[in-house]
């Protein structure tokens, strides 16, 4: 994703059935075939600006739709697509059409890695081409204009397509036939969104000529069965995204605030540390009669230097070992070169602390390729409140440690007289938590 070469791959040039299709470089440290796509690097903005993705199998796919002008496709570099990779382009949109070869048996093998999209919340197309061509003979066979118009003709959603491949084999047995339909619910039971199954339940019952009540009736007892299947698995093997509570709410994992935090105060510094921007302080000025009142003060400073200078007052140091990493890194960087490189740190030697900046340096590129503004959606930059992120973002993370502190007080075993001093510190403290409230101009 940020372009450092992991690995190499080849394809052979004939059409010899008994070698390899495809060579790759073989497993390591930092190349993990099921865990990247080819050519997400140079597709990556093309992606986000179309808000689409095409997905190929084979690196000769890729070369030549962007040779002949498409340049927001993938390939899963002749593997079976994995859920680590639809994560990949999930960053960049939600939006992804596959584009299978012309041969009947490419297709039903294929058809596997439509339940793992789906299952990830991502909308989903399919084009099939001709019978003998795949996208890369089409693609050098066609302009780009009748290739794009091939693509947008083509497109069908995933249960006309799997139909339409897959009725052939029925040829009118009705065992067949019901066994062709719970295999369409069955895909359909992997999409997280309710109102989205709906709607393809009911295209399903359109297209089989079906009630859509059996279908739903089916899908019931899909989701039954999955759920007895997951209360027979060990404890530790069960999902922990969310438990059922009494009442029928869902009681969703803590969300680790202070985690959050510290990433956002990194991201900010690999983003904007080197920028130089007012901000305002409220200093403390005698009045004549020698009463005290609050003034605001106007002073310029970059932003590494204001956060850095608010975490050595209050000493805070990050709880995220990565993040403390970057961190230092960072005050090295301008210590030495009085600026900050985020360069350097996608080809740090240490490959997580590459891979977590990598992330955060993605995920804002996200959105600035989105182009929000040719969908008509004007969107408040961070640019233009750099001051307050910057202290909403500090402000936030002492409220938040000063929780953790209090908490931890209120937990401490203690005789009456160590009592008395923990609640006239804890008082303290509250103190302060609701001045920081004041500051961020929320509720207590």
């Amino acid at each position: 994703m940020s372009g450092r070469v992991l690995g190499f791959g080849g394809r052979i040039l004939t059409s010899d059935k008994k070698a390899a299709k495809y060579l790759n470089s073989p497993e390591s440290e930092i190349y993990h075939k099921s865990k990247v796509l080819y050519g997400i690097y140079h597709a990556k903005q093309s992606i986000a600006k179309k808000d689409n993705c095409y997905l190929v199998e084979g690196y000769t796919d890729v070369i030549s739709f962007s040779q002949t002008g498409i340049e927001n496709v993938v390939a899963s570099s002749g593997t079976a697509l994995t859920s680590d990779q639809i994560r990949l382009v999930n960053r960049l949109t939600p939006n992804i059409t596959v584009l299978f070869d012309g041969d009947a048996a490419g297709l039903r093998a294929s058809i596997r890695g439509i339940d793992l999209i789906l299952e990830q919340g991502m909308n989903v197309k399919v084009v099939a081409f001709p019978e003998g061509e795949d996208p890369d003979s089409f693609a050098k066979k066609n302009s780009l204009e009748s290739l794009q118009a091939y693509l947008d003709d083509n497109a069908q959603d995933f249960i006309r397509f799997k139909v339409s491949v897959l009725m052939d084999e029925v040829d009118n047995d009705p065992v067949k036939k019901a066994g062709l339909i719970r295999d369409i619910v069955a895909t359909i039971s992997k999409i997280p969104n309710q109102i989205q199954r709906e709607i393809y339940v009911q295209e399903c019952a359109k297209i089989m000529d079906i009630s859509e009540r059996v279908l739903f009736s089916e899908l019931a007892q899909l989701f039954k069965k999955e759920q007895r299947e997951e209360a027979r698995r060990p404890k530790e093997q069960q999902q922990e995204s969310f438990t059922v509570v009494k009442n029928e709410g869902v009681a969703f994992n803590k969300v680790d605030q202070l985690n959050n935090l510290e990433r956002q105060l990194i991201e900010i510094l690999l983003l904007y540390g080197n920028k130089e921007i007012d901000f305002v302080d409220y200093v403390e000025e005698k009045n004549e009669d020698g009463s005290v009142k609050i003034v605001e003060e106007e002073y310029q400073n970059t932003i590494a230097n204001e956060i850095y200078l608010h975490l050595q007052d209050d000493e805070i140091e990050f709880s995220n070992e990565i993040f403390k990493k970057i961190y230092f890194d960072v005050i090295h960087q301008l210590n030495q070169d009085e600026k900050i490189n985020p360069d350097v740190f996608i080809n740090h030697e240490d490959a997580e602390l590459g891979k977590v900046v990598t992330d955060i340096l993605m995920d804002d590129e996200k959105h600035v390729l989105s182009d929000w503004e040719r969908k008509e959606i004007y969107v408040r930059t961070k640019e233009k409140s750099l001051s307050k992120l910057v202290m909403d973002a500090i402000l936030n993370l002492r409220r938040i440690l000063i929780e953790l502190k209090i908490n931890e007080l209120m937990e401490q075993e203690s005789t009456d007289e160590e009592r008395q001093s923990m609640l006239e510190l804890v008082v303290n403290y509250t103190s302060l938590r609701k001045l920081l409230f004041e500051k961020l101009n929320r509720v207590v």
